[in-house]
């Protein structure tokens, strides 16, 4: 078995009281006087058996508790020293300390009930009053070192608990910070797509046909409509960049997009993709009147975008319908179909991304989504492309008193 190191500490201790009790020996000063069983150099012997456990009071506290309990019960048989009872009750300080926790528990009770046998024990063979400093010392040199070592082994654990929860609450704090800074580049991401994918779509759309075709009309008017949505991306862009600074230099920040621009939403998909064949009808039979919270109409309003964007990079020839309209119970159903196939000429190619986007902004509004092909209502086997969303609205009446 390898006896640990002992610690610098302890060694300090253990020189010190042997020096202090090898002081005390050579000038003829005992505890006891000189009315003793054994002559005075047997004072060395337990003197010198507890320095040696100081030795081990961090590294092995309940073997230096044990073996020290034997050399100060030898010590009255002794003139005694009084440096020999002081370093027992360092050890029985630090088996509190540094022991195990149920040792911890356990010795300062045990130190108790054998301070109270002893003054009780001697109380009833002296019969003598002065019995009760013997139980005095035997409490100052057990359970007093006991009971100061389990007080200062609480604060201990105490300010350690304290520290672990300081660090489980910065480490939670940590999380949240990410987390947030997660959700807000996933934010960013879905309103930059959703801001400048319908824009640079068209542009990419009119730019292959411009480049396919070697018509002077067809290249003006793919021009004209890759200028304007350039003039209208680029204005969104610096809104983006104007929210996400500190200070845009804007007197007040611009209004989030609304239902009330469905309309215009809608023009404009109509103007980037009548070169493709495609129609563009809105049909809302919402009560305009009624207004919906703000997070509503901005992911309805993305909805409505991103469907139009994707109709214009993929769908077939024929008509998109945007339906809105009010769901079962409060909620807002918002609908786009488009005709759905192989096909043919310039497109843009697609991420996926705006899907994601779409399906996230519902869920953050705990509603449903669907995006995928259907067969078509009307007659012939044709398939359509849905996408389907219904966003709850909350209630905002506050409860009658």
């Amino acid at each position: 078995m390898t006896v640990p190191r002992p610690h610098r500490e302890d060694v300090f201790i253990a020189v010190a009281g042997l020096l202090g009790g090898l002081l005390l020996w050579s000038l003829g000063l005992y505890s006891q006087g000189n009315h003793a069983l054994l002559p005075p150099w047997v004072t060395l012997v337990p003197l010198g058996a507890l320095a040696v456990l100081e030795l081990l009071r961090r590294t092995m506290p309940r073997t230096a508790l044990n073996a020290g309990t034997a050399a100060v019960v030898m010590d009255p048989f002794t003139p005694g020293s009084i440096v020999s009872l002081l370093m027992f009750a360092d050890i029985v300080y630090a088996a509190v300390v540094y022991g195990t926790p149920a040792s911890a528990r356990r010795i300062p009770v045990t130190t108790g009930m054998i301070t109270l046998a002893v003054t009780i024990g001697f109380l009833a063979w002296w019969r003598d009053p002065a019995a009760l400093l013997i139980g005095l010392v035997t409490g100052l040199v057990s359970y007093g070192p006991a009971t100061t070592g389990a007080i200062v082994r609480n604060h201990r654990e105490a300010a350690e608990a304290a520290r672990l929860r300081a660090e489980q609450t910065a480490l939670l704090a940590e999380m949240d910070r990410a987390q947030a800074v997660v959700a807000e580049r996933a934010r960013m991401a879905r309103e930059l797509h959703d801001m400048v994918a319908n824009h640079l779509s068209a542009i990419a759309i009119h730019s292959t046909a411009a480049l396919s075709l070697d018509d002077a009309a067809t290249t003006r008017q793919a021009l004209t409509v890759i200028r304007e949505n350039s003039v209208e991306g680029l204005a969104e862009m610096r809104r983006l960049i104007g929210l996400l600074r500190d200070s845009s230099g804007d007197p007040e920040p611009a209004a989030a997009p609304t239902l009330a621009g469905l309309d215009a939403l809608v023009e404009q998909a109509r103007a980037n993709g009548a070169s493709s064949g495609l129609t563009f009808m809105l049909h809302e039979t919402r009560d305009a009147g009624a207004r919906l919270p703000a997070p509503v109409e901005l992911a309805a309003y993305r909805i409505v975008q991103e469907s139009l964007t994707n109709a214009i990079k993929h769908a077939d020839e024929g008509e998109v319908l945007v339906e809105v309209s009010a769901g079962g119970g409060r909620s807002l159903l918002v609908t786009v179909t488009s005709a759905f196939g192989r096909r043919p000429g310039p497109r843009a190619p697609g991420s996926g991304a705006g899907l994601v986007g779409m399906q996230e902004r519902v869920a953050l509004l705990d509603g449903t989504f669907e995006a995928g092909p259907a067969a078509s209502p009307g007659q012939g086997a044709g398939k359509i492309w849905r996408v389907r969303a219904e966003l709850p609205v909350p209630d905002d009446k506050e409860p009658s008193a």
